[in-house]
């Protein structure tokens, strides 16, 4: 693939992947993103996964067609961009290795073998390193998602090399829509670091950009302000969306069919979009990623051992980690002899930054019944208060 007529796409799919990194389901695969620029240097723009080490080197060796590289950047040290980073060395024995300096002291972790003595440039916020008529200049990106992290913004063609920023999930054979797979993306890998993100987007703002060169997902070269103000929202752990969220934990169904019949009360007064997710058997970063899009969520649970059921714990969980704030929640728990999950789930939403908890919290006992919807009703009117 061709991103500009002197930098070109060395990267692979992978189709194989049923988990990346070992936990979120991919089943469109995901994309393993590599660059080089040809120019008097020759740069390769970070590896791939060791997954797919034969369909990489056979990518690079077509691009270089017999040329020696001079730089490898390593924006991003994790090993799905760096895996072949020893290779690289070993093949090429007057390559340099360019990175920040805590991508230098973190690489010799990952390849305790390697002799990186006299291999490397740690490159600063802002240094340039000049190839030709291209010429790199590195940004630091700490936390977005690791510490070691930088971009790369080429001058002469205006190209953003962006690492995780601006990812997504899927192979690039497979399409589809950007924003879907790149929120679910952004949420659930870079989404506790959303004062990080915003450092970021401060300096791309200063940078005339023509094309982003993600490390996962397509190449970005139209529209590019859709795509920036989107992660400014993201960012910013602002809804994007008006509508509520109805997340569940439901045992033998009594809280499913309460949830759902909330979720029908909602709709009736008004609430602009309703999305139903039984945490039980839905993917749990889609409903990260849902809770973080919708203005409004409520969270339905039955008690369990004198706690909450464990999807909505785990769900609950995973929010607290991707630092999930600035939202509207209204609570319904359901319990049969001594409900508990109500005080669970309260406990644990109190923990996250300004989350207004709306009253009154709903105890439905074992089955919901007619005497139930005075308080449901209430409820639902308040939350869209």
């Amino acid at each position: 693939m061709e991103i500009t007529k002197t930098i070109k796409y060395v990267g692979v799919d992978d189709l194989d992947i049923d988990l990346f990194e070992s936990q979120y389901v991919v089943p469109e695969g995901m994309a393993y993103n590599s660059y080089i620029i040809l120019d008097e240097k020759v740069a390769i723009m970070d590896t791939a996964d060791a997954r797919k080490r034969v369909e990489w080197w056979a990518n690079v060796e077509n691009v270089l067609a017999g040329r020696t590289p001079d730089y490898l950047v390593v924006q991003h040290v994790e090993p799905d961009h760096a895996s072949l980073v020893a290779e690289v060395l070993e093949k090429y024995p007057a390559l340099k290795v360019v990175a920040t300096a805590k991508a230098v002291q973190m690489m010799p972790q990952f390849f305790p073998a390697a002799d990186f003595a006299e291999r490397t440039i740690a490159v600063k916020e802002g240094d340039t390193l000049p190839l030709g008529s291209h010429t790199l200049q590195f940004f630091t990106a700490p936390m977005v998602h690791w510490p070691e992290v930088m971009v790369c913004y080429e001058q002469s063609e205006k190209v953003l090399f962006s690492a995780d920023g601006f990812g997504k999930f899927g192979a690039l054979c497979n399409g589809g829509s950007w924003e879907c797979e790149a929120r679910r993306y952004y949420f659930n890998i870079c989404g506790k670091y959303g004062l990080q993100v915003q450092a970021l987007l401060k300096k791309a703002a200063t940078l005339d950009i023509n094309i982003i060169c993600p490390l996962h997902g397509p190449v970005l070269t139209e529209n590019l302000g859709h795509y920036i103000a989107l992660y400014d929202t993201w960012s910013k752990y602002e809804p994007e969306t008006e509508g509520v969220f109805v997340a569940y934990a439901s045992i033998h169904g009594g809280t499913a069919v309460a949830a759902n019949r909330l979720a029908e009360m909602l709709r009736e007064k008004g609430a602009k979009k309703v999305v139903v997710t039984d945490l039980s058997r839905c993917d749990m970063a889609e409903a990260v990623e849902d809770a973080f899009r919708y203005s409004h969520m409520v969270v339905c649970a039955a008690s369990y051992d004198a706690d909450v059921f464990p999807p909505m714990h785990d769900f609950l969980h995973h929010l607290k980690i991707k630092n999930f704030q600035n939202r509207k929640v209204a609570i319904m728990e359901n319990g049969s002899w001594a409900p508990t999950a109500g005080r669970v789930m309260r406990g644990m939403l109190e923990s996250m930054k300004n989350i207004e908890i709306v009253e009154p919290m709903v105890t439905i006992r074992s089955r919901m019944n007619d005497g139930d919807a005075p308080a449901m009703e209430q409820l639902a009117s308040n939350l869209l208060a």
